[in-house]
């Protein structure tokens, strides 16, 4: 399916925003090599909402600002709060794609410097959201789904706004940005399945300007 869509093109999902199907295939192995080596030196943990719930995606971040979640609030730390270290040094490769996807999509010059790593095991979900922890949203969103396929909930501007469903497989890469940058979106609950390298796991990585 994911070449099937690849050979169809991009697809826009609104001013700013674009689907890369199969943008991130060819270097899918060497990515998910990248965050083994992330989630060793900064383990995958599920962590709380400000309301104290716990959330069911495991996450981790990589680069000069990690995002986080607690009682606090949520908000983007240059310190593992777990490790009181600093986040792994963002690899050049995960870099390197997220221009080039950010690129595709009409944005230059995108110098991200954070990016969110999510494990997702079939239940796990993400409800609708807006990033908006972030200092300048004229900066986009690069999204790069790994392993298992997901739908991926596209919504409006208002949270009322019913959202589309977009079926994301292994490989492809969402953009979004310009008008598009504050929409509300989401994970619907992760089907039961395997995928050859990832097993029974969807990675996700989300990169941003955040500082």
């Amino acid at each position: 399916m994911t070449q099937a869509l690849f050979d169809l093109g991009p697809t826009m999902l609104g001013p700013g925003a674009v689907l890369l199907p199969g943008f991130a295939l060819d270097d899918a192995p060497a990515l998910l090599a990248e965050v083994e080596a992330i989630t060793a030196q900064a383990p995958l943990r599920q962590m709380l909402t400000p309301g104290g719930q716990t959330m069911s995606v495991a996450m981790s971040n990589c680069g000069a600002l990690g995002w986080v979640s607690d009682r606090r609030g949520y908000r983007y730390d240059p310190l593992d709060p777990d490790s009181g270290r600093p986040w792994p040094a963002m690899p050049p490769l995960l870099l390197r794609l997220a221009q080039a996807a950010a690129r595709e999509a009409g944005f230059a010059d995108f110098q991200p410097d954070a990016c969110l790593v999510n494990r997702y095991r079939p239940g796990d979900r993400l409800s609708l959201h807006q990033d908006r922890n972030e200092r300048d949203f004229g900066r986009p969103i690069v999204s790069v789904s790994l392993g298992l396929p997901a739908v991926f909930l596209w919504g409006g501007l208002r949270r009322a706004d019913r959202p589309r469903r977009l079926p994301l497989a292994h490989g492809d890469v969402v953009v979004w940005g310009g008008p598009s940058r504050l929409v509300y979106h989401g994970v619907l609950p992760l089907a039961e399945g395997s995928h050859p390298l990832t097993g029974a796991e969807r990675i996700n990585l989300t990169l941003r300007r955040a500082g």
